[in-house]
């Protein structure tokens, strides 16, 4: 080929985009880096320092995809996150070949009965069947797969009626009948975008005995698409029953509470994630966001760090008995714990004046989705197996744990988990991120930036179009029902006919030596 034909042909082009363009790029980021003084490692090597941070770019994905085995990995693991979308795609927690789990010291398990309870034994309420979908694959090869989705009729796992839960049935003019130990934790419209709050409505309505509660941010249109039971949460902004004037609007929360849907009202003093106020970037703030909150649309959130007029134990139970006489509807606070005096205290102020919340939320230390300071997610509050008994210690040292359901939150994403949290003193279980995973959820943690890539934790419209919604409402269905089952199957196991039974007696833990653990079981 002469020189002339070189230029003439096709060639030329390839040789543009496989030799010249690379080369002129490559001399582009040289001079570039080698004269900004922003970052010292492209200043000296400015070639493999753009490598350098490339690597560190992609190494949480690296790190989450290959090189972190099944059962490590923050905040959930590979095993955890895939135990919830197994429930939730297929309906199914069966494996092969034996447990993943690291069978070591410092762990609660659950003690099983030397003679079992039969599945006929079970005090369990399966009708009406829930209408569902799960999937069904096909063909599962290395490069291919291939599978589909199939209408099912699943048994729900109902509570029987003698073993329902009944909120606030001594106090509230209205109360919740729960036929379910497992509801959805507070995650708020803003935080997620309407089409995830949307597919979870539906999905946990479908399933029947649970509830959804609508965090901080105030009921929304999207909590209510799916005709399930909910529990609205007032954060301190008051978020949908405030005025302008960010004050308390007694008019709406009345009008909010005879909503049929609207079960029971929790205050939200503080949530595992962020020991503080809520916190809602100012592009997630859409005009739509800012109706239902009562706010000015796209302009960033900072709830304060409590209510303002609530100053000690006093004012809480004063305000809980306010809420409760304007609604009629059981009351329930949100609390982290850290001291546990003032757990005492608060337990004694109820004692005296005989005025109590209808439930306790408890939130671990551990918990998530909100967008909060690291310093307060990696080191305030107690988690929720450390936390728990003490609230049930001091409820029944001050002869209040009957008139008081608690309810457990903290990473509770499998029936184990949930059943051990009953066992600890919890009546009954919310979950959040563990429904997230339900919905599509990645762990790409960038909730607080909008930049959700599957459109769970993000008001993006381009963004949220990935989500279907028909789609992952069956997922959520699927998800409760097989926690439902789970705990089922771990009651027989531990020779009760519910799970509502489990108690103390149920675990043990090992400390030191198998030995020892079996001596003070």
């Amino acid at each position: 080929m002469t020189e002339i034909e070189f230029w003439r042909t096709g060639t030329f082009i390839w040789f543009t985009i496989l030799v010249i363009f690379p080369l002129t790029l490559i001399m582009y980021l040289y001079i570039k880096d080698r004269n900004q003084k922003e970052h010292s490692i492209l200043r000296n090597f400015p070639i493999l320092g753009k490598i350098r941070y490339i690597f560190e770019k992609i190494g949480p994905e690296m790190r989450q995809y290959w090189f972190n085995d099944d059962q490590n990995g923050t905040p959930f693991s590979r095993l955890d996150y895939l135990n919830v979308i197994f429930s939730a795609k297929y309906k199914h927690r069966k494996i092969g070949f034996g447990s993943k789990r690291d069978f070591t010291p410092d762990r609660i398990y659950l003690k099983n009965d030397l003679f079992p309870r039969l599945y006929e034994e079970l005090c369990v309420e399966q009708a009406p069947k829930v209408q569902t979908r799960i999937y069904e694959i096909e063909d599962d090869g290395l490069f291919t797969r291939k599978e589909h989705t199939k209408p099912v009729q699943a048994d729900p796992f109902y509570l029987s009626p003698e073993n329902v839960i009944t909120i606030g049935q001594n106090t509230a003019r209205h109360p919740f009948t729960l036929k379910g130990l497992i509801g959805q934790s507070g995650m708020s419209y803003g935080s997620l975008g309407e089409r995830a709050i949307t597919a979870l409505s539906i999905g946990l309505g479908r399933a029947g005995g649970t509830w959804m509660n609508t965090g901080e941010g105030g009921l929304s249109d999207y909590h209510l698409a799916g005709q399930t039971d909910i529990i609205m949460q007032i954060g301190p902004a008051m978020f949908g029953v405030r005025t302008p004037e960010g004050k308390l609007d007694w008019e709406e929360l009345e009008k909010k509470a005879q909503i049929p849907q609207v079960k029971a009202i929790e205050l939200k003093l503080a949530q595992g994630a962020k020991t503080r106020g809520g916190h809602l970037e100012g592009e997630k703030v859409t005009p739509d966001i800012a109706r239902m909150r009562k706010i000015e649309p796209w302009k960033t959130v900072n709830s304060p760090n409590r209510f303002p007029f609530i100053k000690n134990s006093k004012d809480l139970v004063s305000f809980i008995d306010q809420i409760r006489s304007h609604t009629g509807l059981p009351v329930g606070i949100k609390i982290v714990v850290g001291h546990a005096e003032q757990i005492e205290e608060l337990a004694s102020q109820m004692k005296e004046s005989n005025i109590y919340p209808d439930f306790i939320t408890i939130d671990g230390g551990e918990g998530g989705t909100g967008a909060t300071y690291q310093e307060l997610a990696d080191s305030v509050g107690l988690p929720i197996l450390q936390a728990l008994p003490i609230v049930d210690r001091v409820l029944k040292q001050y002869g209040l744990r009957d008139q008081i359901k608690i309810f457990a939150s903290g990473k509770l994403i499998t029936p184990d988990l949930i059943a051990t949290t009953l066992a600890l003193g919890a009546d009954c279980v919310n979950i959040a991120r563990g429904f997230m995973f339900s919905v599509g959820c990645i762990q790409a943690q960038v909730c607080h930036n909008n930049t959700c890539p599957v459109g769970v934790a993000t008001t993006d419209q381009s963004l949220q179009h990935a989500l279907d919604i028909e789609e992952k409402s069956y997922r959520v269905t699927n998800y409760v029902l097989s926690l439902r089952e789970g705990l089922y199957n771990l009651a027989a196991a531990a020779g009760i006919d519910s799970p509502t039974k489990f108690s103390h007696q149920h675990i043990t833990s090992i400390k030191s030596s198998h030995s020892e653990s079996l001596t003070h079981a």
